[in-house]
């Protein structure tokens, strides 16, 4: 079987991704382009849109190719960025080159490393055997309501269950490949209120003061120690990142009193029993609280999948890659339910940033230490 070739040049193929504004959630022009791309190369795209108003509706894509028996191999990632906000040197949805660098929105996060993916798959073999298919989202950087779960359900249907996975998240930090990511801590945001009765502050007996009591709920929170990390993980935290009375008037007593906290958490611990021992807390002092878990920790021992990444990395740079649990969630907190997953991109520090730019030859690079991984995977025995 001969496919007819995409434009494998990473960098055209990046500047036509980072053309297309893609703010969360995605949709349209951007997908069209990516299918575009993936067509030629023998794959079939599945695109569909899902969801309503407030967070969607959302675009994803889902594409694989088999080529005879062996592994599935599958990439993920996603086309949404977060809005650009004024002050850029040029504009964020018109690719530029300026010096060693390309830049526009998304150009590390994560369309750079999606171009570099398409561009290392031009490159493969023909007869390389086993399935290979892209898990593309544009409902990452939003409340991942539709995004890759809505993914993870399509592949369900149609019995695609990849074996191994690589997230192409921005991972790296001083230079390309130093830090492969191999879990995450999970995520857990809680609303504490406290009611109370609202009176004049010269006749407090005729009132109850919520604020007294929320701030021993706080007190008693922020005197938590969670645990003390293990091998792979720092130590769970809790923030407290809000506290709100509303009240504009001296002399009032208010009648209700709310905070957030936002805990980030290991695997010693699950979101619904952090949730539990939060609530039993406020409830001690008359409080409620309202959670939203937004992820669970997940860990993919070291082993063939960070073997397979690290030493593509070493080949193509000579970098002894870290492995890592550090920085926030992301959507291989979902695909870790799958297959072990890691992720490994292109260098983060302009993420999210003004200017965002990426290094042409980080994007050169970032082909081949690709297309070593995909050639690799596929050689590993079903379940490795």
């Amino acid at each position: 079987m001969t496919m007819t070739r995409a434009n494998d040049d990473v960098v055209a193929l990046a500047r036509q991704l980072l053309a297309c504004p893609s703010v969360t959630p995605a949709t349209g022009a951007v997908f069209a382009a990516l299918e575009d791309m993936l067509l030629p190369l023998g794959f079939t795209v599945d695109r569909f849109v899902v969801g309503e108003a407030p967070d969607g509706p959302v675009e994803n894509l889902l594409a694989w190719r088999t080529t005879g028996a062996g592994p599935h191999f599958a990439f993920a990632g996603h086309l949404d960025v977060v809005p650009p906000g004024p002050g850029w040197t040029s504009d964020p949805f018109a690719p530029e080159i300026r010096g060693d660098l390309l830049y526009g929105r998304g150009a590390v996060d994560m369309k750079g490393s999606i171009a570099a993916f398409v561009a290392a798959l031009g490159t493969l073999s023909d007869d390389l055997p086993g399935t290979i298919s892209l898990i593309i989202t544009g409902d990452e950087e939003g409340p991942a309501v539709y995004g890759t779960l809505a993914l993870m359900e399509r592949m369900a249907a149609r019995e695609l269950r990849p074996d191994l996975c690589v997230v192409g998240e921005p991972t790296s930090s001083a230079r390309l490949g130093d830090v492969v990511k191999i879990g995450r801590r999970g995520s857990v945001n809680m609303w504490i209120s406290v009611a109370g009765t609202q009176g004049h502050v010269a006749y407090p007996h005729l009132a109850d003061n919520p604020v007294p009591r929320l701030v021993r709920i706080l007190a008693a929170i922020d005197a938590l120690v969670l645990d003390e990390g293990t091998d792979w993980f720092q130590p769970s935290n809790i923030e407290i990142t809000d506290m709100e009375v509303g009240n504009p008037t001296t002399n009032v007593i208010p009648g209700a009193a709310n905070a957030r906290i936002s805990i980030r958490f290991n695997d010693q611990h699950s979101g619904a029993s952090l949730v539990e021992r939060i609530s039993a807390i406020a409830a001690a002092e008359g409080g409620t609280v309202m959670a939203k878990i937004s992820g669970e920790p997940f860990l993919t021992a070291p082993g063939t999948l960070s073997n397979l990444v690290s030493g593509a990395i070493r080949q193509v740079t000579a970098v002894e890659a870290e492995l890592s649990t550090t920085g926030g969630t992301s959507d291989a907190r979902f695909l870790s339910r799958l297959c072990p997953v890691v992720e490994f991109g292109l260098n983060n520090a302009t993420m999210h940033k003004l200017d965002e730019a990426v290094a042409v030859q980080d994007l050169h690079d970032l082909v081949e230490i690709y297309r070593l991984i995909v050639e690799r995977a596929l050689g590993q025995p079903v379940g490795a």
